[in-house]
C-alpha cells in the first residue's frame, strides 16, 4: 500500500500550468489509492520522488526557495491520494488546505539532482492534520530541507473548516499509531528567532 510512485512527467511550459486551473501537481488526474486495512504502514511514508526541474533553478544555480515549497506540496498531494483523497473527493467540495508552514532549508540542490520525499504524520484531530515533510538527496541521502505543516479539512462550498469524514479519521488513526512510535525530530515546533548570547 505504501509503494512509492515516481512523479509523472511534468506538464509542458515554464509555469507547470494547464487546464482547468493554474498550478498542476504531478499526480493530477491519477485518482487515489485503495486503502488496504492491515497493510504495512512505513515510518516515514515515502510516496514521492522527482529530479530537480530546470524550471525550478534560479540565478544562483540552485533550486529556488519557492520551489522547495512547491515540491513539498506535491508530496502532500501524494499523501492525500494515499489516504483516499483524489479528484472525486474534491468534486464534493471537500479538501485539505495548508494553513501554516515552517520550512527549514538545509542544503542547496542543482538541476537534475534526484529528490526523495518522505512524510510523517505527527498528529491529527477532527479537522486538522499535522505533518512533517523531509526532502533528501536521492543519491547520498543528505537532508536538504524540512517542512512542518498544519492542514485543515475544508468544506469549500461553505467556505469554512469542517470535520474529516469518519473513514479518513480512521485511516489517519492507523497511520498515527505507527508514526507515533518514532522519536519526534527536534526541528518540530522550533520557533524562529535570532539567538543571542547572554552577554549580547
Amino acid at each position: 500500500m505504501s509503494e512509492q510512485r515516481e512523479a509523472p512527467e511534468e506538464p509542458e511550459g515554464p509555469d507547470r500550468t494547464g487546464p482547468p486551473h493554474g498550478v498542476v501537481t504531478p499526480y493530477e488526474g491519477t485518482g487515489h489509492r485503495d486503502w488496504q486495512d492491515g497493510a504495512e504502514i512505513p515510518t516515514p511514508l515515502r510516496l514521492h520522488a522527482t529530479p530537480v526541474s530546470p524550471r525550478w533553478v534560479d540565478y544562483n544555480g540552485h533550486m529556488s526557495e519557492s520551489c522547495y515549497l512547491l515540491v513539498f506540496g506535491d508530496n502532500s498531494d501524494a499523501f492525500f491520494r494515499y489516504l483516499g483523497i483524489g479528484e472525486e473527493y474534491r468534486a464534493s467540495s471537500r479538501s485539505l488546505y495548508t494553513v501554516e508552514s515552517h520550512v527549514h532549508n538545509k542544503r542547496e540542490v542543482a538541476e537534475g539532482e534526484p529528490l526523495q520525499l518522505s512524510l510523517r504524520l505527527l498528529d491529527f484531530d477532527a479537522k486538522r492534520v499535522h505533518v512533517l515533510h523531509e526532502m533528501r538527496h536521492g543519491g547520498d541521502d543528505t537532508l536538504l530541507a524540512t517542512a512542518e505543516q498544519m492542514l485543515v479539512h475544508v468544506d469549500a462550498a461553505r467556505g469554512r473548516s469542517s470535520p474529516l469524514p469518519e473513514e479518513l479519521r480512521r485511516r489517519l488513526g492507523a497511520i498515527h499509531r505507527v508514526h507515533a512510535t518514532a522519536p519526534v525530530p527536534d526541528v518540530v515546533g522550533r520557533p524562529m528567532g535570532i539567538r543571542r548570547d547572554r552577554d549580547g
